[in-house]
């Protein structure tokens, strides 16, 4: 049986000021969902990212991890963390021994937020507000009840706010178990990017730290299977 899905009053959707809940399938599945997500105008996003750039993995991930947007290159693929971003996640969650291939990767924001660079045609990354996060939270509550993941982690600010609320600080918390609705428990840490954008004689220290929440999220699986 699919899950059933709140869905919002529909607004001016077309004019990007309703939700992702004008949007919602009849049917969820993450194959219809996905299908759906590719028409969204519920926040004006819509008209600045190039597509859509929905979750990816397994409906039967025990696993889900959750940043808060897509990126230059994620944006232009099509796919979640497949930049940068998403090189140094894989090779964290490597060494700390979970596996990419069993787990579900999608952003709190399906469109990529940006602005020119005066300076090139670079295009710079710009924190999605809480207005855009709203609108879009429909479809991350949607992939949450589909793939009903044992375990999920925000990475980075946006995410984590969107998942356990707006009080929530990842420096205070971060690497520890937090209690979710979303699953048997949540997690944060920072997002890769933060990683990558660290001076470079402070960057071997914040990746080892990303890679020990990792571990941390790794060794609670290992201790709560079954």
């Amino acid at each position: 049986m699919s899950p059933t899905i709140k869905r919002a009053t529909r607004s001016d959707a077309a004019g990007g000021t309703g939700s992702a809940a004008d949007f919602l399938p009849p049917r969820i599945t993450l194959p219809t969902l996905r299908r759906a997500a590719a028409g969204c105008r519920g926040c004006h996003l819509w008209r600045v990212g190039t597509q859509t750039v929905f979750g990816q993995g397994a409906r039967s991930a025990t696993l889900m991890f959750v940043g808060e947007q897509p990126g230059d290159q994620e944006d232009l693929a099509g796919l979640p963390f497949v930049g940068p971003s998403g090189r140094l996640l894989d090779s964290a969650m490597e060494r700390a021994g979970l596996d990419r291939g069993k787990a579900y990767v999608t952003n709190a924001v399906k469109h990529f937020k940006w602005v020119a660079d005066p300076r090139g045609k670079r295009r710079i990354h710009k924190t999605p507000n809480s207005a855009e996060i709203r609108a879009c939270n429909p479809w991350l509550d949607a992939e949450l009840a589909v793939v009903k993941p044992r375990v999920i982690v925000a990475l980075g600010a946006t995410a984590a706010k969107a998942l356990f609320g707006k009080t929530f600080r990842v420096t205070a918390q971060r690497g520890r178990p937090v209690r979710t609705e979303h699953a048997e428990a949540g997690f944060a840490t920072v997002h890769p990017s933060a990683v990558l954008r660290a001076p470079s004689d402070l960057r071997a220290e914040a990746e080892r730290l990303f890679v020990n929440d990792l571990k941390k999220v790794a060794r609670w699986m290992e201790t709560h299977a079954g």
